[in-house]
């Protein structure tokens, strides 16, 4: 059932004009992006050549494209989670929907990989942009492979409260903006590092940021993956929560 509904939701996501309409546009800035860096590298690179242990065409190109990706996905998730649940309210299905014979995580698993699907589509179309460059270059998989794994979970993440507001809120707008919200909190928290007095272990380890550029310089902990795994078990349990007492009120 939850293979169903994901099926069913990732389909739903290209019958909208929004979906073709953000992928559309994604490509366009993640390109801009992209062949902005490469002129920026192409335009290092003889100072690059007299420098030992210079940074290559992954640290120059790759990893910031790829930090200025996280920051837009940060902006358009929220407008696809939106919907996942808040619609159900809106088009007053919800009822039906609880009223099915389903349990409610097999309801919020397949609409939340429903979403994801369409969100994995969108990192692999921007990670064909990197590996374009094997045609002139040369890359280090390891930070590569690091890079599309931390954008994915990062994403994975942002999904989850996307998917947790959706579910506690009355209307799409207002699950956009408050998801939103909290995910700019949980971005900014790394900002406490530069302040000595207010320094935080607590915000470091809470910080999306934090774990994503950790992972970003190809050193692959078990924690920052711990950290990300534990953020969406977390929120989908809440969304499972949620449903539960609004399948009791009913």
């Amino acid at each position: 059932m939850i293979y169903i509904i994901a099926i069913r939701e990732f389909k739903n996501q290209f019958l909208s004009p929004l979906a073709w309409v953000i992928l559309a546009v994604l490509q366009f800035i993640f390109a801009y992006l992209f062949l902005t860096q490469v002129e920026a590298f192409n335009s290092y690179q003889g100072r690059l050549a007299g420098i030992d242990n210079a940074p290559g065409l992954t640290d120059v190109v790759i990893m910031p494209l790829f930090s200025n990706a996280a920051v837009i996905l940060l902006l358009v998730t929220p407008l696809l989670t939106m919907r996942l649940i808040c619609e159900e309210r809106r088009n007053q299905t919800f009822s039906l929907l609880l009223s099915a014979p389903l349990r409610s995580y097999e309801i919020i698993f397949g609409k939340y990989l429903g979403c994801l699907g369409l969100l994995m589509t969108v990192i692999t179309l921007f990670t064909l942009m990197p590996l374009s460059l094997l045609m002139g270059g040369t890359l280090d998989f390891g930070k590569l492979f690091c890079n599309i794994l931390a954008l994915s979970l990062l994403v994975a993440a942002f999904s989850a409260v996307g998917l947790y507001m959706s579910a506690i809120a009355s209307h799409p707008t207002i699950a956009a903006i408050s998801s939103f919200g909290l995910l700019i909190v949980l971005w900014m928290l790394d900002l406490s590092r530069n302040i000595r007095q207010h320094h935080s272990e607590l915000f470091d380890y809470l910080s999306l940021l934090n774990h994503f550029q950790s992972m970003q310089t190809g050193l692959l902990k078990s924690e920052d993956v711990s950290y990300f795994l534990l953020f969406i078990a977390t929120f989908i349990a809440l969304s499972i929560r949620r449903l539960e007492n609004d399948r009791l009120q009913t």
